[in-house]
């Protein structure tokens, strides 16, 4: 016959994760209620047993850590017929058994340190090319959360600490008991009561409600060395976040984000930017004025130049971020043909097109000589 474990938290009105001061309040204030001297109701002396078994169960240990795994210490066996309690309730899982046998489950790992290290931050830092290619002293603002200055991430109200915890007395853990096909098997977890850290803070600080941390935004001035890409990292040691209980904080990361720009393309520490020419400087030759980081720079463009022809101007590009030196600028070259001539400049062309002993086509609706001459100059003969 299958027996039913009592629910003794619902005897008494309290909570599963009920401390052992509200049970004790929950007690005193029933036994108050029923007590036989002074309620003489015949169901009060029933009602008054069965307080104090539920307080006799849940001010002991062991025997709630019973309760807490369906069973009833109070039934005959000692671990009730709950679930996993005895032959009425299902089996524990496999893993479980396992666990608790060899050493997966039953071996115990203390309790949590309430002062642990922060994590580490992440700040996006957009930056312009001509920052990333000659560094800059940037100012950042950072939102992270800091040692709490009214407890000195203790975490406690002033005058007060922590205090052992009443339900795993101060292991962390709690052992719950199961019965089996194997035997009684015994398991810990971590102490729902304390969240496994041993202690509680009876009287949490009021600025920081017990973290030890609160948020802070603060202001830094970060270095950004000459020659950086868009997403490396620079490194902050220490200004990241403050562990939990005032832990050493975690590193900053200070990612860098290049905005595009407006004439240069960026690949590693070279610059690539592109200058549009006219046809008859291109053939000519001539001199240009193009722009660079440092400033303008002339640039000589040889007569008969290609169309896709790219010019490298050495040293003109990103400084290196390691080492000396800097990368090269390299100018890539369109030539404009015009797309629309007058009479003269076409009867021009037709007499420079027979000094050069080439076949002038009539021009017709379809394209005529000037069509076929700039497609074959722009390379689509």
């Amino acid at each position: 016959m299958t027996t039913v474990a009592k629910d003794y938290y619902g005897i008494l009105g309290v909570a599963k994760d009920a401390t052992a001061d509200e049970i004790k309040r929950a007690y005193r204030k029933l036994a108050r209620q029923y007590h036989p001297d002074v309620n003489p109701d015949p169901e009060a002396h029933e009602r008054f047993k069965e307080i104090n078994a539920a307080y006799e169960v849940l001010s002991d240990d062991r025997k709630r850590q019973i309760v807490d795994v369906g069973g009833d210490p109070l039934a005959p066996g000692g671990g009730g017929a709950g679930p996993g309690g005895g032959p009425g309730g299902p089996f524990v899982g496999f893993q479980d058994i396992m666990d608790a046998f060899f050493g997966g489950g039953t071996g115990s790992r203390g309790p949590r340190p309430r002062t642990r290290p922060g994590s580490d931050a992440i700040l996006p830092l957009p930056l312009d090319l001509h920052e990333t290619a000659f560094g800059v002293e940037a100012p950042i603002t950072v939102d992270t959360a800091v040692t709490c200055q009214t407890c000195q991430g203790a975490g406690t109200a002033a005058g007060t600490h922590v205090a052992t915890c009443d339900v795993c007395g101060g292991r962390g853990e709690v052992q719950s008991v199961q019965r089996t096909f194997l035997g009684q098997v015994v398991s810990s977890r971590p102490c729902g009561a304390c969240g496994g850290y041993g202690t509680v803070i009876p009287n949490p600080c009021p600025t920081c409600a017990g973290d030890g941390r609160v948020r802070s935004r603060r202001t830094l001035t970060v270095k950004i060395p000459a020659g950086v890409e868009d997403q490396m990292r620079i490194r902050l040691a220490g200004q990241g976040e403050v562990g939990p209980g005032g832990g050493p904080p975690g590193d900053l990361y200070v990612e860098i984000h290049e905005r595009p720009h407006d004439v240069f393309s960026r690949k590693g520490d070279d610059l690539h930017c592109r200058v549009t020419v006219p046809m008859t400087a291109a053939a000519l030759g001539t001199r240009l004025t193009i722009k660079t980081l440092d400033g303008e720079e002339n640039l000589d463009l040889r007569p008969g130049t290609q169309p896709a022809s790219t010019v490298r101007i050495r040293g003109k590009g990103v400084p290196h971020l390691r080492g000396t030196g800097r990368g090269d600028l390299f100018v890539h070259l369109d030539v404009r043909t015009p797309t629309k001539l007058t009479p003269e400049q076409e009867r021009m062309l037709r007499d420079f097109a027979k000094t050069r002993g080439e076949e002038v086509a009539e021009l017709s609706k379809q394209g005529g000589f000037f069509s076929r001459w700039r497609d074959a100059f722009n390379g689509h003969a």
